[in-house]
């Protein structure tokens, strides 16, 4: 059995599987796991506001 790790994406709150994100994003050598396109545009706007 395959461990799965669970992150929250900070911006709508969604629990997200690592394997399953839309896209990783490391932000000040920490990972984010981004449930879908409009979440990263968000993130990328201003990562320090979901930080």
């Amino acid at each position: 059995m395959r461990h799965q790790t669970i992150f929250r994406d900070p911006v709508c709150g969604k629990k997200v599987n690592k394997n399953k994100a839309h896209i990783i994003i490391t932000y000040q050598g920490r990972e984010y796991a981004l449930c879908c396109p409009k979440c990263q545009s968000e993130f990328e706007k201003a990562p320090e506001k979901y930080t």
